[in-house]
């Protein structure tokens, strides 16, 4: 190729990215530094995994796994019209719900448009709206002070919409904070939006948030024909390995995002575990409850170590330590315990725990309490 570089060849907002970090799978940290009994507690995954009708739905798709999946997802798809009681062509399905923001960035960002989101939002936001060019507005977060803070200021990013924003991205709860937004707020300000801007709601963590006055978006689909609703099989339901999310929306939305959507982007085994999930609502309650008592175990034990966590209606704590999180991370490591730093989100001084079994949360305090020689 002579002279020229690949890195020439790549198209300018993709030269700039960043790729999106992920929580140290186990094996890694086996390999590095040879510790063993690991738990992981760093990517907001279900400690309980799928529940049986899931498990069982999948050992039964085996059987068809040398066949492509069913493009359409029709099974899944009339089961969360029926679950959403909204018509098929409202839903698009998704490989997770990152899959559905990809797909809302290319749908309706360019190089001359804008998207609006928090400071401290999913990182999946930002990636998605660089990679297709598109100008970022970031709205300053909510104090540390505030009653939920470092969460959405809904007034801030309001402020940030012009007549090029296209997107605004709200994770309700939020990660990595866990914070939340009341559904009268939420609402007032999707009704306040122009009709030429689409704003996303991500619930990815949405079961999660039953107990906290957390809006369900959902609700709002019918009045709103600019609002799109993302969900995910990956956190309540524990398919997380299996990758299927979807969005509901009007059907104008959806049908645009239907035509970008690739071809068997959902896999059998996800399709046919997600339907078993949908009708398994005692494992989501059973998780649920878990998760409850797991919050307060983790803000009980890291509130005696003297440490802030902030409020969370999600399956996580995000905990500030006072000081550079990296040492207690190590620290975390060395003990078979991976939590998740964010400083690339950010918050250097931050550590986010995912909830696990009740043993898992004594050890994990126990081991941030010896990480930081308390």
């Amino acid at each position: 190729m002579g002279t020229t570089r690949i890195e020439d060849l790549v198209a300018p907002p993709v030269r700039r990215l960043q790729p999106y970090i992920p929580g140290k799978p186990i094996a890694e940290l086996e390999r590095e530094y040879g510790v063993h009994d690991i738990i992981k507690l760093a990517s907001n995954e279900n400690p309980l995994g799928p529940g049986p009708r899931a498990r069982a739905a999948m050992s039964a798709a085996i059987a068809e796994v040398g066949l492509y999946p069913d493009g359409s997802g029709f099974e899944l798809k009339c089961a969360l019209a029926g679950r959403h009681r909204v018509p098929v062509e409202w839903i698009t399905l998704g490989n997770g719900s990152n899959d559905i923001l990809v797909l809302l960035a290319e749908a309706f960002l360019t190089g001359d448009t804008e998207a609006v989101y928090s400071q401290y939002c999913f990182a999946v936001y930002p990636i998605a709206v660089q990679a297709v060019g598109a100008i970022a507005r970031v709205a300053p977060a909510r104090p540390a002070n505030d009653r939920m803070p470092l969460g959405h200021d809904l007034d801030a990013m309001a402020a940030l919409v012009t007549a090029r924003t296209r997107l605004i991205f709200i994770a309700n709860p939020n990660n990595p904070t866990g914070t939340w937004l009341d559904g009268s707020s939420l609402l007032q300000f999707l009704r306040a939006l122009p009709d030429t801007v689409i704003a996303v709601i991500d619930e990815a963590y949405f079961e999660y948030s039953r107990n906290a006055d957390c809006a369900d978006a959902s609700e709002w689909l019918r009045e709103l024909p600019n609002l799109v609703v993302a969900r995910t099989f990956s956190k309540a339901h524990g398919l997380a390995g299996l990758r299927v999310g979807y969005a509901l929306s009007q059907p104008q939305v959806a049908e645009i995002l239907n035509r970008l959507r690739q071809p068997f982007n959902v896999s059998s085994m996800a399709l046919a575990a997600a339907v078993a999930a949908l009708g398994d609502p005692d494992h989501v309650s059973r998780t649920v409850a878990l998760n409850r008592a797991g919050i307060v175990t983790l803000r009980s034990g890291l509130e005696r170590l003297g440490l802030k966590v902030l409020p969370s209606a999600a399956n996580f704590v995000l905990v500030d330590l006072g000081r550079a999180a990296g040492a207690a991370y190590e620290g975390m490591l060395r003990q078979g315990v991976i939590a998740r730093p964010v400083g690339n989100y950010g918050l250097p001084n931050h550590l986010r725990i995912t909830t696990g079994t009740a043993e898992q949360n004594q050890r994990a305090i126990a081991a941030l309490a010896a990480a930081l020689g308390r």
